[in-house]
């Protein structure tokens, strides 16, 4: 009988840079290639196709995948979760090593076809196959790599089941418990509750929130705030401006939404806004909904300046630099280095939270000192978490009942957390709950 183990190349001491390969026997299979972006000091508006991946690997921006040759075993597949870079930001870099064929749902395939293409050192040759949530990939003729219909901030993210002779692992980054969301469906409950019954070996899973008591509201509660900071206010002559992350689709909708019922016309601005608008489009998720979108630094300015000669009272753009990122739009336009003039009374709507690391709480509290300067209204948080708080993790393992337990995508802090609600349910560090950090391998018994 092949023996299984779990590498741990990237995620495990920090929230981000994912990565994790799984050896069945002599076949391994590598899910998430991703970045840490506070690394390099990038944001939505940057990219990094022109750094050598050594120098990332070298910053903490990208997996130290060097472990991977000390492993005795083939890579057949690199499976990806969902479209965040911190998940397949890396692919660009790492991928060209391995010969085995790239596995994403259709809008995280779109956002990987667009970073091999904008890469400009590495020739990523790997054939990327497109798989729906609810189907099937043979990696050899005994491993099958399963998608399995999640929510998450991002429309198409998936959980992995890969099934192997000795059961099922299943990979679970990222995730959030919603029956009601906005867009798409709910998790397919009835196919976890079979795989739990069929018998899973091990759970690889985030622990981003397991701190947080209670679960995470549904993003129609998001919506349902978005839509009573919009509408429901009697000064409606100022200048209105939101910034969200532009890769949360169903967020983005919402504010199109009520933009439209407001009699304002809704402006996406940024490159990034421009990046995953355009996968929406394509995959099908943008929906019907009227919006006009600029991402090159001179067309944002023009708009914005048409804004000014038109009447702020007449638009509503929807921007990037939510977490305060230097060169974003929000950022330029507290600066002053636009022609979007900031007036006493001007609303300015963060619809997402702060990323817990102190470069991104130091950027927003400079960005929001800025625009109180200048006598914006801020609404801060008004956003509910794509990530599972501590309830959603406790249903997760009743539902699926795994004999092993391996926390990741978050340091030893969110590891302990989720280990004292495990402990709650019956699991054991050292026995069938295992920390593992960066560049460890754990054989399962």
């Amino acid at each position: 009988m092949k023996d299984i183990s779990i590498i741990a190349v990237g995620g495990y001491n920090e929230i981000g840079r994912n990565m994790t390969a799984l050896r069945i026997g002599k076949d391994i299979v590598v899910m998430d290639m991703g970045i840490r972006l506070d690394r390099v000091q990038i944001h939505e508006d940057t990219d990094v196709e022109s750094l050598h991946a050594a120098d990332l690997i070298s910053m903490g921006a990208i997996p130290d995948d060097s472990i991977m040759q000390s492993v005795d075993g083939t890579v057949r597949a690199i499976a990806c979760t969902h479209g965040h870079l911190d998940h397949i930001g890396a692919i660009s870099k790492l991928a060209h090593k391995y010969h085995a064929p790239i596995i994403a749902s259709p809008f995280t395939a779109d956002l990987i076809s667009q970073e091999i293409k904008s890469e400009k050192i590495f020739g990523v040759k790997n054939p990327l196959n497109v798989m729906k949530a609810g189907e099937r990939f043979s990696v050899t003729e005994d491993i099958e790599l399963e998608f399995i219909r999640v929510q998450h901030s991002i429309v198409d993210c998936v959980f992995a089941a890969i099934h192997t002779p000795k059961g099922i692992i299943i990979y679970a980054n990222d995730f959030k418990i919603d029956r009601s969301p906005t867009l798409g469906e709910p998790p397919d409950f009835a196919r976890l509750r079979s795989l739990g019954k069929q018998g899973v070996l091990a759970l690889i899973t985030e622990t981003t929130n397991a701190a947080i008591s209670g679960k995470t509201p549904s993003e129609k509660i998001a919506k349902d705030l978005v839509w009573d900071v919009l509408l429901g206010t009697e000064e409606s002559k100022s200048g209105i401006m939101v910034t969200t992350f532009s890769s949360h689709i169903a967020r983005i909708r919402a504010i199109i939404e009520a933009a439209h019922k407001m009699g304002r016309k809704p402006i996406l601005l940024g490159r990034s806004m421009e990046k995953y608008w355009g996968t929406a489009m394509r995959t099908g998720y943008a929906g019907q909904g009227d919006v006009t979108v600029f991402g090159r630094r001179k067309s944002v300015d023009k708009a914005l300046k048409r804004m000014m000669t038109e009447g702020k009272d007449k638009y509503l753009p929807i921007m990037t630099g939510h977490q305060g990122e230097p060169g974003a739009i929000l950022s330029r336009v507290a600066n002053g280095e636009t022609d979007y003039n900031v007036e006493s009374g001007d609303k300015v709507i963060f619809s997402a939270g702060i990323i817990p690391q102190p470069l991104n709480e130091s950027n927003r509290h400079t960005v929001v000192t800025k625009l109180k300067m200048r006598g914006a209204r801020i609404y801060d948080n008004v956003h509910v978490s794509g990530h599972a708080c501590r309830e959603d993790h406790w249903e997760l393992l009743r539902m699926i009942q795994p004999e092993h337990v391996i926390p990741s995508h978050g340091n030893l802090v969110t590891h302990s957390n989720y280990l004292m609600m495990a402990e709650e349910t019956g699991y054991s560090l050292g026995s069938n709950f295992h920390l593992v950090r960066n560049g460890q391998e754990l054989v399962i018994d």
